[in-house]
């Protein structure tokens, strides 16, 4: 049997075969072996790059805290002098029309909607798109400058013009407009005061391009310090 055993291992070296003992193994085969107490290198890495990510993570969350901030101060104040047009829209047409009834109610009206349409109309069209990346600079500035024409002086013109026109047919305070030329009897009645609101109209454009220009500089540096923190 021992006979048979050696010429069966010399058959097997013979053919090429050798095969591998309990306390071999292959060259091939490497496997890894740690110290007890001895960190893996993933482990240590993970560790050293946590602290990182959660600097990083601080540092956007106050450059966005930031860049909010001072956002919603400029858009309040853009919509703040929208409503002092409004004031003095209503006051121009509460002269011409020589209204006296509903003053609190056309007052709280002509300043809260102005104001309350240029803060929603700037969120909507300007702010929204400039974060989705869909406006340039100069298109954010040219719809900043629009929504303080348009909401901060045209509004509150035809918003004070409407509503003070009624009190003034229904409490009779100025003559009524003979037919078929009741616009331009209103127009012709108010158009020496109302060019008072171009006064308004200059201030609200100006306003318009600073705060267009502004909200993308500090978007763009908002998004150029996120990049390189990156």
């Amino acid at each position: 049997m021992a006979a048979l055993g050696r010429e069966a291992g010399a058959d097997r070296r013979a053919a090429g075969v050798v095969p591998v003992g309990v306390g071999e193994a292959s060259e091939d085969i490497k496997m890894p072996t740690y110290i007890y107490g001895q960190s893996s290198p993933s482990l240590g890495d993970a560790k050293l790059r946590k602290p990182m990510v959660i600097e990083i993570i601080e540092k956007k969350f106050e450059y966005l805290r930031k860049e909010k901030t001072l956002n919603i101060y400029g858009t309040v104040t853009f919509g703040t002098t929208a409503g002092f047009s409004g004031i003095l829209a209503n006051l121009i047409f509460r002269h011409c029309f020589k209204v006296k009834h509903d003053a609190l109610k056309t007052y709280a009206s002509l300043t809260t909607l102005p104001f309350l349409s240029t803060i929603v109309s700037y969120e909507l069209l300007v702010r929204h798109a400039l974060y989705s990346g869909n406006i340039s600079r100069e298109n954010c500035v040219l719809r900043s400058s629009l929504i303080g024409i348009v909401c901060g002086v045209l509004y509150p013109i035809a918003l004070a013009f409407s509503k003070n026109g009624r009190l003034a047919v229904k409490y009779h305070t100025v003559p009524l407009p003979p037919k078929g030329r009741v616009l331009r009897y209103w127009l012709l009645l108010c158009q020496t005061e109302v060019k008072a609101m171009l006064i308004p109209l200059i201030l609200q454009t100006a306003l318009g391009i600073y705060h267009g220009q502004q909200h993308y500089a500090i978007f763009e540096s908002t998004l150029e310090k996120t990049v390189h923190e990156d």
